[in-house]
């Protein structure tokens, strides 16, 4: 009774309370949801967090620290984690909000890469794995460190088949996409130089891989390829509307404010097209209605359209970008925080993006452009996908590195809240945090979930 009590009062206190100074509704009972014929009523609100327990490999001081992308399978109602820290995929029903396991990987095959910097010195996540999670029918398909693609049977979690995008780079494969129709993955090798993506071929009865061929199944993001990526690759999607996939490219030429969204044809396997967008740096990728799709953004400018700096004299301009990737028009989406994963989540009809890199996060340092090196609160940003404007900023959580950079050795990386991942049937919206004392049952970390429904349809019984 205790502990309930406890988690009632946490809410009260560390999610109600910031709703008043972060909220962007007027939080009158006329306010834009009851317009939208009742549809979803009140403010995304925090429903309880879900410890993610320790593996016995775990390799960043007992704790889940490092991590990255997450998905939710709307066929099952599972929610998948690439949780490096324990070089596993949490696993979570997303149904009741219940822990159900870690995948590791069996049957002989190599463990996941976990939270291993590369060697000599790159990025610290280059050469770390798990990184991407998609499922397509009865298959779980993990990227991972070397450039390896792994394929699990969902039912029985057996690992069926593993296979390399380049067997020489020992860099990761990092986010991946899936077109179901043509049973093609497009793996992201976003560290390599240049970046590149791989094409994989899986059958969507075993869920066997097929070997990719480096001379075919290959798409180079560099100027002789007609996409001059000079600051890696990040998120793919795939759009079942236009049967293309699309890239967010985060730099093109060397120039800081411009990146890109590039389409690629999955038959001739090359860019057949380029948007470009500036002020943002892309990084996330989701599709919403209508073909638009979230741009989530990786870097603060200010409104100069130069890099912000937390010391600086110009005020910092974050934003986001719905693109439309039929007619081209762009809307920037001004106030949320920059991050990294973006999800639509066509239960609510709203985007959500995780906007660990927010100005509004404490600041110690050389700002921004800076390691995190101050324990505080991120961004949960929600965006309203038809009027495309800001709904509400969330509080998340960010934890430092210990000892902070460059300090050395460390005792765990920084644990940053840049996942997200949404279930459309109850309205659930999932967000990993790093070991923390703040929020409740996350001592080893956890996994929040925050919830936005109507409270006077759904009863109390939807609540915890």
């Amino acid at each position: 009774m205790m502990r309930k009590c406890s988690l009632t009062l946490f809410l009260l206190l560390v999610v109600a309370v910031p709703f008043l100074l972060l909220g962007t509704g007027s939080g009158r009972a006329d306010d834009r949801h009851d317009r939208d014929n009742g549809k979803v009523k009140g403010p995304v609100k925090l429903l309880k967090t879900i410890p993610v327990p320790v593996s016995p490999v775990n390799g960043t001081a007992g704790a889940l620290y490092s991590f990255d992308i997450s998905f939710v399978d709307p066929a099952t109602g599972t929610y998948y984690l690439a949780d490096r820290s324990n070089k596993a995929v949490d696993v979570v029903d997303a149904n009741t909000d219940t822990f159900v396991t870690q995948i590791f990987p069996n049957n002989g095959h190599a463990a996941f890469a976990g939270f291993v910097p590369c060697s000599p010195p790159a990025g610290a996540n280059d050469c770390a794995g798990p990184n991407g999670v998609a499922t397509s029918r009865n298959c779980l398909f993990v990227t991972d460190a070397p450039s390896r693609v792994v394929s699990f049977n969902k039912t029985t979690l057996a690992l069926v088949s593993a296979v390399r995008t380049d067997p020489t780079d020992p860099t990761r494969a990092d986010e991946l996409a899936v077109d179901p129709r043509d049973s093609l993955i497009l793996a992201i090798n976003n560290a390599s130089d240049p970046p590149f993506g791989t094409f994989v071929t899986f059958n969507p009865t075993t869920c066997t891989l097929t070997p990719p061929n480096p001379a075919t199944d290959r798409v180079i993001f560099n100027a002789a390829h007609g996409v001059d990526a000079t600051n890696g690759a990040e998120q793919p999607i795939w759009d079942p509307g236009t049967q293309k996939f699309y890239v967010s490219i985060p730099e093109i030429a060397k120039v800081t404010e411009n990146g890109a969204v590039v389409r690629i044809d999955p038959h001739t396997k090359k860019v057949d097209g380029s948007f470009l967008v500036k002020f943002c740096s892309p990084a996330g990728l989701t599709l919403g209605p209508n073909e638009d799709v979230l741009v989530g953004c990786n870097t603060i400018f200010n409104t100069a359209g130069k890099l912000w700096s937390a010391t600086g004299a110009v005020t910092a301009a974050p934003i986001q970008v719905i693109l439309n990737v039929v007619t081209g028009e762009q809307v920037q989406v001004a106030g949320v925080g920059v991050g990294d994963e973006v999800w639509f989540n066509k239960g609510d009809g709203n985007y959500y993006t995780a906007s660990s890199t927010s100005p509004l996060r404490p600041q110690v340092g050389p700002g921004q452009t800076g390691p995190l090196t101050a324990q505080g609160a991120a961004i949960l940003g929600v965006i309203d996908a038809k009027d495309k404007t800001v709904l509400q900023l969330v509080p998340t959580f960010n934890v430092p590195a210990v000892p902070p950079p460059p300090a050395a050795p460390t005792v765990h990386p920084a644990g940053t809240a840049h996942s997200v991942a949404a279930d459309a049937q109850s309205n659930r919206i999932f967000v990993p945090l790093a070991a923390n004392n703040v929020y409740p049952d996350c001592l080893t970390g956890c996994i929040a979930v925050y919830w936005h429904g109507d409270e006077d349809k759904a009863g109390e019984a939807a609540l915890p």
